[in-house]
């Protein structure tokens, strides 16, 4: 680095400092490294194609300003990118773009040494023995935003999702990793973000992929020695949105080629959408440098739906059917179904097939035969709220004395097997556990858990306390 570059640099922080808000700073400017100064052609490295790009859109006019104090009204800009190959070679090659706003900066043609491919590309959607089969973004349209109902446990990742759908690689929600547990609308969320895409812009490639046929694809692009078409074809993309990412764990070669195509969509300002049944810091088997690009973006996690969500969605799926239940009906159901949305969804296709077969109204009895049913047949999924509220009882305090601040022996190790049980048996992330349990965060969970398992091995007192809990939450 230049000491000049780095000193018109410094003094150009300064003034752009005084001028925006402390996070923009902090989270567009920070980063930024000064490489050369060259006449009055300033270089600035900055960490990848995306981020570039936002700052040509959003402060092309404060940057010009700072500049030309600094170097006089002939100020130039250029952008130099470091980017990992992906291509699999470990070097990385740098980018140099001229700032491309021509109201604000004169331009400077630079050659960019950008990785190219010649040649005709394979599809992996291909049927063999059919030609020319186009690609399909594999989306369904009957999962969109219109039919995906929003509560507290789903606002934020339904926002993000919206936003990402409104303006699809241009928000900081990129990637946008969606995560909870079974049933709860997270591929329901990723299909319709799709969906709205391909609405707005219909010239974007969208494509939607669960993270199992992606692997099932890289193997046979192996198998084919098509491994680069495989690369190249989704590189091509606008839009990636990968299902179930945690399928991916502890297949290293999957995870690196991902990495790769991940990479290049990112630095090219395209979308990534990824949606997992567990947050990335719960991810195991999963490579470091994949879980850090997880955490570029927004991790949205969508949780059980509370009482009047519940109701809200049975209310749509019967309107959406053309149904009509009453209230009390539906407000027991949606009492006695709390696992997820696909059982509550089904509880209540249940109730309207066993009144159409057997020509039957639908009542209260009805309804309460039907779920008790259907509750005994489902696996029970026990919530973070009925752990505390056994676990209170157990040693004979309320639940907010579990939650409180105190240090108490007895009542941090009931708050720890609180904590134990809800990891053990919920899907819940170790942040929404902590948050739930005492708004403590996910190291303390992961504390808690540890003491438990080495305190069961070493004290049989506390085994008993394990052993009697566990058996009145599997009851």
């Amino acid at each position: 680095m230049s000491d000049t570059a780095a000193l018109v640099w410094k003094n150009c922080l300064h003034f752009i400092q005084d001028n925006i808000q402390p996070q923009a700073y902090k989270t567009w400017f920070e980063p930024i490294v000064p490489a050369k100064l060259s006449e009055q052609i300033l270089s600035i490295q900055v960490p990848s194609k995306f981020f570039y790009e936002w700052l040509e859109e959003h402060y092309v006019k404060l940057l010009k300003t700072a500049l030309t104090k600094e170097l006089g009204k002939d100020a130039r800009l250029v952008y130099i990118i470091r980017m990992e190959n992906t291509f699999g070679n470990k070097t990385p090659f740098t980018e140099s773009i001229p700032s491309k706003n021509r109201n604000s900066f004169n331009t400077q043609e630079v050659d960019a040494p950008l990785n190219s491919y010649v040649g005709e590309l394979k599809n992996p959607f291909v049927i063999p023995g059919i030609k020319n089969l186009q690609i399909e973004s594999q989306l369904n349209p009957n999962y969109n935003f219109d039919s995906f109902l929003e509560g507290d446990s789903n606002r934020l990742a339904r926002s993000a999702a919206l936003a990402v759908a409104n303006k699809p690689g241009g928000t900081s929600f990129n990637p946008l990793l969606i995560f909870g547990g079974v049933g709860l609308g997270k591929t329901h969320l990723a299909h319709a973000i799709g969906v709205e895409i391909k609405e707005k812009y219909p010239d974007k490639t969208v494509l939607y992929i669960a993270a199992e046929k992606f692997t099932q694809q890289y193997i046979e692009s192996v198998k084919k020695n098509t491994r680069n078409d495989f690369i190249h074809f989704y590189q091509l993309l606008d839009v990636l949105i990968i299902d179930d990412v945690q399928f991916l764990s502890g297949k290293t070669g999957t995870q690196d080629v991902f990495f790769h195509i991940f990479n290049h969509l990112h630095q090219n300002g395209k979308q990534v959408i990824i949606t997992s049944d567990k947050a990335p810091v719960d991810m195991q088997d999963m490579e470091q440098r994949l879980l850090s690009r997880f955490k570029w973006g927004l991790s949205a996690e969508i949780q059980l739906p509370n009482f009047e969500t519940r109701i809200s969605i049975l209310k749509n799926k019967l309107y959406r059917d053309g149904v009509t239940i009453e209230d009390p009906i539906i407000e027991y159901v949606a009492k006695n179904i709390k696992t997820n949305v696909r059982e509550l969804e089904g509880a209540i296709i249940s109730l309207i097939a066993q009144s159409s077969f057997n020509k039957m109204d639908i009542t209260l009895d009805l309804a309460q035969e039907v779920v008790q049913k259907f509750v005994k047949n489902t696996k029970r999924e026990v919530s973070i709220d009925y752990i505390q509220k056994v676990v209170s009882e157990y040693f004979q305090m309320d639940v907010e004395t579990l939650q409180s601040k105190t240090r108490k022996r007895h009542i941090v190790q009931a708050r720890q097997l609180a904590m134990y049980f809800a990891k053990k048996f919920t899907k819940a992330s170790l942040a929404s556990i902590g948050n739930q349990i005492g708004k403590r965060d996910h190291a303390t969970v992961l504390h808690a858990c540890k003491t438990v398992d080495n305190l069961g091995y070493t004290d049989k007192q506390f085994r008993k306390y394990v052993e009697d809990l566990s058996q009145k939450l599997t009851l």
